[in-house]
């Protein structure tokens, strides 16, 4: 066969050889094209995720050693967060026992967690719903006559969202005669103002001022809780939530 003949049978049917190599550069460039996806997936902010093994304490800091908080955890599940228990003296005198400082008059009958009773403060007469959890790897200082309704968690420790997670916690301060209703979340660094009131269901992320009623996610003012406003009005509320 001439060349001429040759190089018309190449254009019908092709070169093998050529085909082959061809072949091997497209798989090597749709491969590159794959690995450029992925390193573009990677680099992009809404897929990036920190290595939680990372995660450092922060400004946390131990107040008690690993043998008391060991000694709590024992006494708080067994007895402070034990529906069998109905008596409010017991609650009081274990949580003394460990640190608290704790007012009279004071209404715990019913089941709570408390992470570190040495960084609480309660004043007198003060009533803990059911299920109440003070998570409180800071101090959290708790007026007189305050009213903590079911479910309510208070935190003083969050997370670093931006880096590596480290903890951060910062106190939290309730003044006197704050009605926290039931399942709010009260999130660290926050201080609530006398006599004011959260609505249920609601996430406190700011200081909320004195004598207002607040509701929601985000939390927001809703109405004075009295009418006039003033220390005189306490016994001219403004009607229920």
């Amino acid at each position: 066969m001439d060349t001429e003949a040759y190089a018309d049978c190449l254009d019908v049917v092709g070169d093998p050889r050529g085909a082959g190599r061809d072949s091997s550069r497209e798989a090597n460039r749709e491969s590159g094209r794959e690995g450029n996806r992925d390193a573009s997936r990677d680099s992009t902010p809404g897929h990036r995720v920190i290595d939680l093994t990372r995660a450092g304490k922060g400004n946390y800091v131990r107040r008690r050693s690993l043998l008391v908080e060991a000694a709590w955890f024992l006494v708080e599940a067994g007895i402070i967060n034990n529906k069998l228990n109905p008596f409010s003296g017991l609650r009081v005198a274990l949580l003394r026992l460990f640190g608290a400082r704790i007012g009279q008059h004071c209404r715990l009958v019913h089941p709570l967690r408390v992470k570190s009773p040495w960084n609480l403060e309660v004043g007198d007469g003060c009533w803990f719903g059911v299920d109440v959890w003070i998570y409180n790897q800071a101090n959290i200082r708790i007026g007189s006559n305050v009213c903590i309704s079911q479910g309510s968690f208070l935190t003083a420790g969050s997370h670093d969202l931006d880096s590596n997670m480290d903890l951060h916690v910062a106190p939290i301060v309730i003044e006197d005669g704050v009605w926290i209703t039931s399942k709010c979340v009260i999130q660290k660094g926050i201080t609530i103002g006398r006599s004011a009131v959260v609505t249920p269901l609601s996430v406190v992320h700011h200081s909320l001022e004195a004598e207002g009623i607040y509701g929601g996610n985000p939390c927001r003012f809703i109405r004075k809780r009295f009418d006039p406003p003033g220390p005189t009005a306490i016994t001219n509320p403004s009607g229920p939530l």
